[in-house]
Protein backbone atom coordinates (compact mmCIF):
# COMPACT_ATOMS: atom_id res chain seq x y z
CA UNK A 1 0.00 0.00 0.00
CA UNK A 2 2.26 2.29 0.92
CA UNK A 3 4.49 2.03 -2.46
CA UNK A 4 1.26 3.83 -3.94
CA UNK A 5 0.42 6.68 -1.60
CA UNK A 6 0.18 10.26 -3.06
CA UNK A 7 1.47 12.55 0.15
CA UNK A 8 0.19 16.34 1.08
CA UNK A 9 0.13 18.73 3.81
CA UNK A 10 -2.70 19.30 6.27
CA UNK A 11 -1.95 23.24 5.64
CA UNK A 12 -0.91 22.77 1.35
CA UNK A 13 0.36 20.38 -0.88
CA UNK A 14 3.78 18.84 -0.77
CA UNK A 15 4.08 16.84 -4.18
CA UNK A 16 1.85 17.79 -7.44
CA UNK A 17 1.15 14.77 -8.87
CA UNK A 18 -0.67 15.35 -12.28
CA UNK A 19 -1.77 12.74 -14.84
CA UNK A 20 -6.02 13.25 -14.03
CA UNK A 21 -7.28 13.30 -17.49
CA UNK A 22 -6.51 12.27 -20.70
CA UNK A 23 -2.83 13.13 -22.28
CA UNK A 24 -2.60 13.72 -26.04
CA UNK A 25 0.29 14.48 -27.52
CA UNK A 26 0.22 15.93 -31.07
CA UNK A 27 2.37 14.42 -33.85
CA UNK A 28 4.80 17.28 -33.54
CA UNK A 29 5.27 16.58 -30.00
CA UNK A 30 6.34 12.84 -30.61
CA UNK A 31 8.93 13.88 -33.12
CA UNK A 32 10.29 16.63 -30.81
CA UNK A 33 10.73 14.34 -27.82
CA UNK A 34 12.47 11.82 -30.33
CA UNK A 35 14.79 14.35 -31.15
CA UNK A 36 15.40 14.85 -27.75
CA UNK A 37 15.76 11.66 -26.32
CA UNK A 38 18.02 11.29 -29.41
CA UNK A 39 20.23 13.74 -28.69
CA UNK A 40 20.31 13.52 -24.67
CA UNK A 41 20.19 9.35 -24.70
CA UNK A 42 20.41 7.18 -27.68
CA UNK A 43 23.77 8.96 -29.19
CA UNK A 44 25.07 8.22 -25.51
CA UNK A 45 24.06 4.76 -25.45
CA UNK A 46 25.75 4.31 -28.99
CA UNK A 47 28.83 5.19 -28.61
CA UNK A 48 29.36 3.80 -24.77
CA UNK A 49 27.43 0.55 -26.21
CA UNK A 50 29.69 0.25 -29.28
CA UNK A 51 26.46 0.17 -31.14
CA UNK A 52 25.59 -3.43 -29.40
CA UNK A 53 22.53 -3.04 -28.36
CA UNK A 54 22.37 -6.70 -27.97
CA UNK A 55 24.19 -6.58 -24.74
CA UNK A 56 20.87 -5.56 -23.00
CA UNK A 57 19.19 -8.53 -24.38
CA UNK A 58 19.65 -12.18 -26.35
CA UNK A 59 17.73 -13.10 -29.47
CA UNK A 60 16.98 -16.79 -30.59
CA UNK A 61 17.58 -18.42 -33.41
CA UNK A 62 19.93 -21.03 -34.70
CA UNK A 63 23.50 -20.11 -33.65
CA UNK A 64 24.95 -20.61 -30.36
CA UNK A 65 25.34 -17.10 -28.20
CA UNK A 66 25.68 -17.94 -24.97
CA UNK A 67 25.70 -20.45 -22.03
CA UNK A 68 24.20 -19.43 -18.39
CA UNK A 69 22.50 -21.25 -15.66
CA UNK A 70 19.63 -23.09 -15.58
CA UNK A 71 16.44 -21.22 -13.65
CA UNK A 72 13.36 -22.97 -12.86
CA UNK A 73 11.36 -22.71 -16.04
CA UNK A 74 13.92 -22.89 -19.03
CA UNK A 75 13.42 -24.70 -21.48
CA UNK A 76 15.19 -28.02 -20.89
CA UNK A 77 15.66 -28.79 -24.34
CA UNK A 78 18.01 -26.31 -24.23
CA UNK A 79 20.01 -28.18 -21.37
CA UNK A 80 23.94 -28.41 -22.31
CA UNK A 81 24.06 -31.93 -20.75
CA UNK A 82 27.75 -31.75 -21.59
CA UNK A 83 28.66 -28.56 -19.60
CA UNK A 84 26.17 -29.29 -16.77
CA UNK A 85 28.11 -32.92 -16.11
CA UNK A 86 31.73 -30.58 -15.80
CA UNK A 87 30.37 -27.94 -13.87
CA UNK A 88 27.99 -30.14 -11.77
CA UNK A 89 25.72 -27.50 -12.45
CA UNK A 90 22.38 -27.22 -14.98
CA UNK A 91 23.53 -24.83 -18.03
CA UNK A 92 21.44 -23.89 -20.62
CA UNK A 93 22.31 -22.46 -24.14
CA UNK A 94 21.31 -19.47 -25.22
CA UNK A 95 20.84 -18.34 -29.32
CA UNK A 96 21.80 -15.25 -31.25
CA UNK A 97 19.11 -14.44 -33.42
CA UNK A 98 19.65 -14.41 -36.88
CA UNK A 99 17.06 -12.74 -38.18
CA UNK A 100 14.90 -9.44 -37.26
CA UNK A 101 13.46 -9.89 -33.43
CA UNK A 102 10.10 -9.06 -32.27
CA UNK A 103 9.94 -7.08 -29.16
CA UNK A 104 6.78 -6.41 -27.13
CA UNK A 105 6.95 -3.60 -24.43
CA UNK A 106 3.80 -4.60 -21.65
CA UNK A 107 3.00 -1.18 -20.22
CA UNK A 108 1.51 -0.53 -17.05
CA UNK A 109 -0.30 2.60 -17.05
CA UNK A 110 -2.05 1.48 -13.53
CA UNK A 111 -2.85 4.84 -11.63
CA UNK A 112 -0.03 4.43 -9.05
CA UNK A 113 2.44 4.82 -12.13
CA UNK A 114 1.21 8.34 -11.94
CA UNK A 115 2.94 9.12 -9.29
CA UNK A 116 6.24 11.11 -8.55
CA UNK A 117 7.71 12.82 -5.73
CA UNK A 118 9.82 15.51 -8.05
CA UNK A 119 9.23 16.73 -11.36
CA UNK A 120 9.64 13.30 -13.05
CA UNK A 121 6.74 11.00 -12.78
CA UNK A 122 7.24 7.39 -13.33
CA UNK A 123 4.78 7.47 -16.17
CA UNK A 124 7.58 10.05 -17.66
CA UNK A 125 10.16 7.83 -16.97
CA UNK A 126 7.78 4.78 -18.71
CA UNK A 127 7.52 6.71 -21.79
CA UNK A 128 11.71 8.04 -21.86
CA UNK A 129 12.56 4.47 -21.50
CA UNK A 130 10.11 3.16 -24.32
CA UNK A 131 11.07 5.62 -26.81
CA UNK A 132 14.84 5.12 -25.97
CA UNK A 133 14.37 1.20 -26.18
CA UNK A 134 12.53 1.79 -29.32
CA UNK A 135 14.63 3.77 -31.59
CA UNK A 136 17.63 1.78 -30.89
CA UNK A 137 15.29 -1.66 -31.88
CA UNK A 138 14.10 -0.12 -34.82
CA UNK A 139 17.33 1.15 -35.81
CA UNK A 140 18.48 -2.36 -36.87
CA UNK A 141 15.39 -3.50 -38.62
CA UNK A 142 13.58 -4.90 -35.64
CA UNK A 143 9.71 -4.80 -34.83
CA UNK A 144 8.01 -3.35 -31.95
CA UNK A 145 5.04 -3.46 -30.32
CA UNK A 146 2.92 -2.61 -27.15
CA UNK A 147 0.29 -3.92 -25.02
CA UNK A 148 -1.14 -1.02 -23.09
CA UNK A 149 -2.69 -1.37 -19.44
CA UNK A 150 -4.64 1.19 -17.43
CA UNK A 151 -5.53 -0.83 -14.17
CA UNK A 152 -8.21 -3.36 -13.18
CA UNK A 153 -10.84 -1.15 -15.02
CA UNK A 154 -9.27 -1.52 -18.21
CA UNK A 155 -11.46 -5.04 -19.17
CA UNK A 156 -9.45 -5.20 -22.88
CA UNK A 157 -5.77 -4.00 -22.91
CA UNK A 158 -5.01 -1.90 -26.20
CA UNK A 159 -2.57 -3.53 -28.55
CA UNK A 160 -0.54 -1.90 -31.17
CA UNK A 161 0.96 -4.75 -33.33
CA UNK A 162 4.74 -5.17 -33.46
CA UNK A 163 6.26 -3.22 -36.77
CA UNK A 164 9.05 -2.00 -38.19
CA UNK A 165 9.90 1.36 -39.11
CA UNK A 166 10.03 5.15 -37.90
CA UNK A 167 6.45 5.79 -38.83
CA UNK A 168 4.78 2.95 -36.74
CA UNK A 169 7.41 4.25 -33.69
CA UNK A 170 5.57 7.49 -33.93
CA UNK A 171 2.14 5.81 -34.05
CA UNK A 172 3.06 3.75 -30.80
CA UNK A 173 4.52 6.65 -29.02
CA UNK A 174 1.24 8.79 -29.93
CA UNK A 175 -0.94 5.73 -28.70
CA UNK A 176 1.30 5.73 -25.54
CA UNK A 177 0.95 9.12 -24.56
CA UNK A 178 -2.80 9.59 -25.64
CA UNK A 179 -4.08 6.43 -23.28
CA UNK A 180 -6.01 8.02 -20.30
CA UNK A 181 -4.61 8.08 -16.94
CA UNK A 182 -6.42 4.68 -15.25
CA UNK A 183 -9.31 5.37 -13.16
CA UNK A 184 -9.01 4.15 -9.36
CA UNK A 185 -9.10 0.68 -8.56
CA UNK A 186 -6.30 -2.27 -7.60
CA UNK A 187 -3.82 -3.50 -10.71
CA UNK A 188 -3.46 -7.19 -11.48
CA UNK A 189 -0.10 -7.08 -13.39
CA UNK A 190 -0.94 -10.79 -14.13
CA UNK A 191 -4.32 -9.80 -16.85
CA UNK A 192 -1.04 -7.46 -18.39
CA UNK A 193 1.15 -10.43 -18.70
CA UNK A 194 -1.89 -12.94 -19.94
CA UNK A 195 -2.25 -10.57 -22.79
CA UNK A 196 1.24 -10.10 -23.20
CA UNK A 197 1.57 -14.20 -23.63
CA UNK A 198 -1.71 -14.66 -25.61
CA UNK A 199 -0.34 -11.48 -28.53
CA UNK A 200 3.33 -12.95 -28.76
CA UNK A 201 2.61 -15.83 -31.07
CA UNK A 202 6.48 -16.15 -31.58
CA UNK A 203 9.41 -15.97 -30.07
CA UNK A 204 9.99 -12.11 -28.70
CA UNK A 205 11.77 -9.88 -26.15
CA UNK A 206 9.47 -9.23 -23.85
CA UNK A 207 10.32 -5.47 -22.07
CA UNK A 208 7.61 -5.70 -18.40
CA UNK A 209 7.99 -2.05 -17.59
CA UNK A 210 5.84 -1.47 -14.31
CA UNK A 211 6.13 -0.21 -10.70
CA UNK A 212 4.67 -3.94 -9.61
CA UNK A 213 2.60 -2.69 -6.91
CA UNK A 214 -0.01 -5.08 -8.38
CA UNK A 215 -2.33 -7.77 -6.56
CA UNK A 216 -0.49 -11.26 -5.54
CA UNK A 217 -0.26 -14.32 -8.25
CA UNK A 218 1.33 -12.13 -11.19
CA UNK A 219 4.90 -14.22 -10.58
CA UNK A 220 3.44 -17.50 -11.46
CA UNK A 221 2.36 -15.59 -15.13
CA UNK A 222 5.99 -13.85 -15.26
CA UNK A 223 7.34 -17.25 -15.38
CA UNK A 224 5.25 -18.78 -17.93
CA UNK A 225 5.98 -15.79 -19.77
CA UNK A 226 9.58 -16.33 -19.99
CA UNK A 227 9.47 -19.86 -20.64
CA UNK A 228 8.86 -18.66 -24.52
CA UNK A 229 10.36 -15.35 -24.53
CA UNK A 230 13.19 -13.56 -23.43
CA UNK A 231 11.58 -11.52 -20.51
CA UNK A 232 13.25 -8.04 -18.90
CA UNK A 233 11.59 -6.58 -15.83
CA UNK A 234 11.72 -3.17 -16.09
CA UNK A 235 10.84 -1.85 -12.69
CA UNK A 236 9.89 2.00 -12.05
CA UNK A 237 10.53 3.29 -8.52
CA UNK A 238 10.74 6.90 -6.23
CA UNK A 239 12.56 7.72 -3.59
CA UNK A 240 9.63 8.64 -1.80
CA UNK A 241 8.57 4.90 -1.95
CA UNK A 242 11.40 3.59 -0.35
CA UNK A 243 11.70 6.21 2.68
CA UNK A 244 9.67 8.92 3.71
CA UNK A 245 11.03 11.56 5.57
CA UNK A 246 10.04 14.11 8.25
CA UNK A 247 6.82 16.19 6.35
CA UNK A 248 5.37 16.57 9.43
CA UNK A 249 1.48 15.96 9.30
CA UNK A 250 0.63 14.92 6.08
CA UNK A 251 -2.58 13.64 3.97
CA UNK A 252 -2.12 10.09 2.28
CA UNK A 253 -3.98 8.89 -0.17
CA UNK A 254 -3.51 5.48 -1.96
CA UNK A 255 -3.34 6.53 -5.77
CA UNK A 256 -5.51 3.18 -6.84
CA UNK A 257 -8.01 2.97 -4.61
CA UNK A 258 -8.47 6.65 -3.42
CA UNK A 259 -8.45 5.81 0.48
CA UNK A 260 -6.85 8.48 2.53
CA UNK A 261 -5.52 8.59 5.82
CA UNK A 262 -4.11 11.19 8.07
CA UNK A 263 -0.53 10.30 9.21
CA UNK A 264 2.05 12.40 11.45
CA UNK A 265 5.46 11.90 9.85
CA UNK A 266 7.40 13.42 12.58
CA UNK A 267 7.04 10.16 14.61
CA UNK A 268 10.19 8.03 13.97
CA UNK A 269 8.71 4.78 15.01
CA UNK A 270 6.39 5.07 12.05
CA UNK A 271 8.96 6.07 9.65
CA UNK A 272 11.08 3.14 11.08
CA UNK A 273 8.24 0.37 10.29
CA UNK A 274 7.87 2.43 6.54
CA UNK A 275 11.20 1.60 5.96
CA UNK A 276 10.80 -1.57 6.91
CA UNK A 277 7.84 -2.27 5.13
CA UNK A 278 9.66 -0.62 1.93
CA UNK A 279 12.31 -2.86 2.49
CA UNK A 280 10.42 -6.33 2.98
CA UNK A 281 8.81 -5.21 -0.51
CA UNK A 282 12.17 -4.78 -2.21
CA UNK A 283 13.49 -8.49 -1.06
CA UNK A 284 10.04 -10.16 -2.34
CA UNK A 285 9.83 -8.06 -5.26
CA UNK A 286 13.41 -9.50 -5.92
CA UNK A 287 12.91 -13.12 -5.08
CA UNK A 288 9.74 -13.07 -7.55
CA UNK A 289 12.00 -12.23 -10.06
CA UNK A 290 14.73 -14.68 -9.37
CA UNK A 291 12.21 -17.33 -8.84
CA UNK A 292 10.80 -16.46 -12.55
CA UNK A 293 13.97 -16.27 -13.79
CA UNK A 294 14.14 -12.86 -14.75
CA UNK A 295 16.82 -9.76 -14.90
CA UNK A 296 15.72 -6.66 -13.21
CA UNK A 297 16.15 -3.49 -14.67
CA UNK A 298 15.20 -0.52 -12.01
CA UNK A 299 14.50 3.01 -12.91
CA UNK A 300 14.40 5.68 -10.23
CA UNK A 301 12.78 8.97 -10.70
CA UNK A 302 15.90 10.63 -9.72
CA UNK A 303 18.68 8.59 -11.62
CA UNK A 304 19.92 9.50 -15.45
CA UNK A 305 18.25 6.80 -17.82
CA UNK A 306 21.57 6.19 -19.71
CA UNK A 307 23.41 5.62 -16.92
CA UNK A 308 20.54 2.63 -15.75
CA UNK A 309 20.75 1.27 -18.86
CA UNK A 310 24.69 1.23 -19.32
CA UNK A 311 24.83 0.09 -15.43
CA UNK A 312 22.53 -3.12 -16.28
CA UNK A 313 23.92 -3.72 -19.47
CA UNK A 314 27.07 -4.02 -17.83
CA UNK A 315 26.08 -6.57 -14.98
CA UNK A 316 24.46 -8.74 -17.60
CA UNK A 317 27.53 -8.94 -19.59
CA UNK A 318 29.68 -9.95 -16.51
CA UNK A 319 27.00 -12.18 -15.59
CA UNK A 320 26.99 -14.22 -18.64
CA UNK A 321 30.89 -13.43 -19.22
CA UNK A 322 31.33 -15.44 -16.12
CA UNK A 323 29.46 -18.50 -16.90
CA UNK A 324 31.27 -18.49 -20.83
CA UNK A 325 34.81 -18.52 -18.89
CA UNK A 326 34.13 -20.69 -17.06
CA UNK A 327 32.80 -23.50 -19.46
CA UNK A 328 35.84 -22.18 -21.75
CA UNK A 329 38.20 -23.25 -19.00
CA UNK A 330 37.46 -26.42 -18.44
CA UNK A 331 36.49 -27.38 -22.51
Amino acid sequence: MFGRLRARRRDGPVAVVPGDGVVRVGASQTDALLRRLEWTVVRRLDGLLQGDYRTLFRGFGLDLADLREYHPGDDVRHIDWNVTARLQTPHVREYQEDREVAVWFLLDLSASVDFGSGTVRKRDLLADFVTVMALLLTRYGNRVGTVLYGGAADTAALVVPARAGRRHLMHLLDRMHATPAASPGDTRLRDLLERGRAVAKRRSVMFVVSDFISAPGWQASMAMLARRHEVVAVRLADPLELALPDLGVVVMQDAETGEQMVIDTHDKGFRKRFAAMAEAREAALQLGFTRAGVDCLTLSTDTRLDLALLQFARQRSRRLGTVRDATRGIA
